[in-house]
Parts: structure tokens; C-alpha cells; sequence
């Protein structure tokens, strides 16, 4: 099934109407208890990706489930149009509540970053650069990881995962992140997809119900 979808925005407008509706659906497809937390707190670190990325900033939230081989797989996603260009970088709001732009931390701030990044994008150079998602704000979980399904417009969780494990002494401290963040020890997997058009954010989770 899939939920109605509904608008959030950079100031947290939609936020309540979405976690409502992230209830609802756990309620649908009868999971409970902590599985039914862990939803929840994956919900609420998608929306809270959308805080600070531009002053006038919206995206579409919805949740999706269907069963599959492995469990009812749960999609929580989130999309947005690209609304702007670098010639407003000056509007654009901090990534943190102190009012800098500082370096994103952690997987949600990382992925909050290069949407905010994606949707300045105003050539096809720059397009071309944040397809191959080479930057400073997620590296590696690119079309160059051995893992199939991965294009090269998709950064992905897992193949992320995968390139860390290979190399933890040189980048301890990214694998430090990883493994204080929220999203990456409840959700099974996370794709960011970079289009021409818009940029697409999808945490998905398997659930025994």
C-alpha cells in the first residue's frame, strides 16, 4: 500500500501530519511495538533532513510497504524538485541550528547536504558532478561499488557500508559516524537517487509481520 502523500517543508510545516501518517500506516500493516518505534524514528530523521536546506524549501513525504520473500519491505521516501540555483545560495538556511554552515555529521546530515547541494545544481557539469556523488558529504556508495543495482545517479547505504568495512583504518572516523547514526542501525537500506529533475530519498526496512 501506499500512503497519501503530503508536503513538508524546511521549517518543519507538515512534520506533525507526517508522523501521524507514519502511525497509521504502522497501524495498517500491523507493526507493533518496537518495530513500530523504529519506523518512527526513521520518519522523523527523513523529515528533519528537510530542516535548514533552503528558506523556502518543500518536499513530498510517503511511505509505501509491500511484501516480499524477506518480510513486509517498508519505504519511507522523500522527494523534491530542484528549486533553485547557486545565484541564491545567499537565502539558503544553515544545515545547524547555530546559524554556520558548518560540515554535515552522520548519515542524515550527510544526505541533507547533498540534497541541498543537488538542488543548486544549475549546469551540466554541475549535474554530471553530483551524479557521480564524489564529494566530501558521502564518497564512497556510488555506481563504482561492487553491488549490483547501484547506479551511477544512486548513492546507496549498503555499498557505503561495504567500502567503509574495506577500509576502516584510513577513514575511522566516517566509520565512527556510521555507527552512531540512527539511520544506518535501524534502516536495511538507503538510496539517494540524483536526476536531472529532482533528488529522491528512500530509507527502507524489512519487517517479520
Amino acid at each position: 500500500m501506499k500512503t497519501d502523500v503530503i508536503t513538508v517543508y524546511s521549517d518543519l510545516r507538515g512534520r506533525e501530519e507526517a508522523m501521524d501518517t507514519a502511525e497509521r500506516f504502522a497501524a495498517y500493516n500491523s507493526i507493533k511495538g518496537k518495530d513500530a518505534m523504529h519506523l518512527r524514528l526513521l520518519t522523523e530523521e527523513t523529515i528533519c533532513m528537510v530542516h535548514g536546506i533552503l528558506d523556502n524549501f518543500r518536499a513530498e513525504f510517503w511511505l509505501e510497504s509491500e511484501q516480499t520473500k524477506h518480510g513486509l519491505l517498508c519505504k519511507i521516501c522523500l522527494s523534491a524538485d530542484k528549486q533553485a540555483n547557486r545565484v541564491q545560495e545567499k537565502h539558503i538556511l544553515s544545515v545547524s541550528t547555530s546559524g554556520r554552515n558548518e560540515n554535515a555529521r552522520g548519515i542524515g546530515g550527510r544526505i541533507r547536504e547533498l540534497l541541498r547541494h543537488s538542488l543548486q545544481a544549475e549546469s551540466a557539469e554541475d549535474e554530471q558532478f553530483l551524479s557521480s556523488v564524489n564529494d566530501v558529504f558521502l564518497g564512497a556508495g556510488t555506481g563504482s561499488a561492487p553491488i549490483a543495482a547501484v547506479s551511477a545517479n544512486c548513492w546507496s547505504l549498503s555499498a557505503y557500508k561495504q567500502n567503509l568495512s574495506e577500509d576502516k583504518e584510513s577513514k575511522s572516523e566516517e566509520w565512527d559516524e556510521l555507527e552512531k547514526s540512527i539511520i544506518s542501525k535501524l534502516a536495511d537500506e538507503v538510496k539517494v537517487w540524483l536526476e536531472s529533475d529532482r533528488t529522491q530519498v528512500v530509507i527502507e526496512r524489512y519487517f517479520n509481520v
